[in-house]
């Protein structure tokens, strides 16, 4: 058997991180057998889905890595007709019915059953009717016999057995009166004609699988694995919600999260591998066989996706960090002789860096241009008492014929122990205002080889510049 799996969000808005969470399970669990991950759009809400949101469900998943295998994706509002063709077919079987119960009759129905202590439910009243009883005028739905006695068990990956006692199933609806189906039908349609073997999605779908399994047992159709998921809580332990962060996946992306880590941070939601912290999607693929799932939900912690982003930054390659950090803040048009210094710049940066923004702060001292802007602690090196030591740097530095870390590093020391008894800060400090405009930064002769000696050179003289002038 082929293992299908499938994704089925609703185009209402961004896709929530939670949403994500099942994406990414079903992808991986999918791979990890070999088989398929499927898309399909629920985009029968016509009033809330939109082409926006549409795209913007695109535009995660592509970010997260999670490709789809259907060529054609599926748009449940576009097979309307098989839906309803379907529970047609049930009606002609005896297995559904037309219901013509007016909205008052309903509510009658609903307010007798409180009165009784019982819930409010449809009682069957056109259950066994014969049509010839219709009233004219009344455009009926179509409603399913569902079980009378006994049980219904769904057999659950995560859950275990969980079984309900059929009198708390009623006829459920599954075309209404203006002849659309019901979200109960169409899933179950579609899955079907889609060959979905196992479905993954939250446990807040639970009750829906076993008025789902009376549609599947009385089409004679098998009855796909499920797997019914733990709900993500923030830290706090309630539900997460717009108070504990972000919640789509791109606002994740937009505060410069890389995909790696989100998608780490999510793997480690709700699943383990051990004592495993760093899961790497390949590792991730090859661990997930869909054991291990807790049932208890999991607790979204930023602290912990902070250090996988550094993590993930930090052993991103250099080059491949350098073009994602020039695409996430749409830059097209720096120089290759910046691009150069910054790449140089990079192993260095993120060792410090926590997130794609942390890291563009920092490349500043590398790319920026003359006149520097200089912070306050930066300025108060600048002063004229520190005009000769910058002044021996550059004469110093300007004869190296080799402008490497090491060849500078031998300067700064030697221009110390020249003229300030072998106190490094003395030289340190001012030669870092010159160079960053700041009063902390990585090593100077690593900044001074990634920027080159000319424009080393032309930051310490614009700095000379203005410790003459305090």
């Amino acid at each position: 058997m082929t293992i299908v799996t499938r994704f089925p969000p609703s185009p209402t808005g961004f896709l929530h991180i939670g949403n994500a969470r099942t994406a990414l399970f079903n992808w991986c669990f999918a791979r990890h057998h070999g088989g398929q991950f499927l898309l399909r759009i629920e985009d029968t809400d016509h009033e809330r889905s939109t082409q926006p949101a549409i795209d913007a469900i695109f535009e995660a998943l592509n970010w997260m890595g999670l490709d789809w295998d259907n060529e054609e994706i599926v748009y449940q509002s576009k097979r309307a007709d098989r839906h309803v063709e379907v529970a047609r077919e049930m009606v002609a079987k005896g297995q559904a019915y037309y219901c013509y119960c007016s909205p008052e009759e309903l509510q009658t129905m609903r307010d007798e059953a409180k009165a009784n202590g019982d819930q409010p439910r449809y009682n069957g009243y056109w259950r066994d009717r014969d049509q010839s009883e219709a009233p004219e005028g009344v455009k009926p739905v179509i409603r399913i016999k569902a079980p009378q006695n006994g049980v219904i068990t769904i057999p659950d990956m995560v859950q275990g057995d969980v079984t309900v006692d059929n009198k708390q199933l009623d006829d459920f609806i599954l075309v209404r009166s203006d002849g659309t189906p019901t979200y109960m039908l169409a899933v179950v349609v579609d899955d079907y004609d889609m060959g979905v073997t196992h479905v993954m999605r939250g446990d807040d779908h639970l009750n829906n699988a076993f008025r789902q399994r009376v549609i599947y047992d009385n089409m004679g159709w098998n009855l796909p694995v499920y797997a019914h998921l733990p709900l993500l809580h923030g830290e706090d332990g309630a539900k997460f919600s717009k108070r504990h962060g972000a919640l789509g996946v791109m606002d994740y992306a937009r505060l410069g999260y890389v995909p790696a880590a989100l998608n780490n941070q999510l793997m480690r939601m709700g699943w383990s591998h051990g004592d495993e912290e760093i899961i790497a999607m390949a590792q991730a693929v090859e661990w997930f066989d869909g054991t291990s799932i807790n049932r208890a939900p999991a607790r979204f912690d930023v602290k912990k996706l902070d250090f996988l982003n550094a993590h993930y930054i930090k052993n991103m390659d250099d080059d491949a960090l350098l073009q994602a950090l020039l695409a996430f803040h749409n830059i097209t048009d720096l120089s290759a002789a910046k691009q150069q210094a910054l790449l140089k710049g990079l192993p260095d940066l993120k060792e410090r860096a926590t997130t794609l923004i942390d890291l563009w702060t920092d490349a500043q001292i590398y790319i920026q241009d003359l006149p520097l802007s200089y912070e306050d602690k930066a300025m108060s090196n600048l002063t004229s008492e520190n005009t000769n030591t910058l002044n021996t740097l550059i004469e110093r530095m300007n004869v190296l014929d080799s402008f490497t870390p090491e060849r500078i590093d031998d300067v700064l020391k030697g221009v110390a122990n020249d003229l300030h008894d072998g106190k490094f800060g003395k030289v340190g400090m001012p030669l870092r205002a010159a160079l960053t405009g700041r009063a902390n930064s990585p090593a100077l002769p690593n900044i001074a080889a990634a920027i080159g000696k000319e424009e080393t050179l032309r930051r310490i003289a614009a700095a000379v510049k203005i410790a003459q002038s305090r």
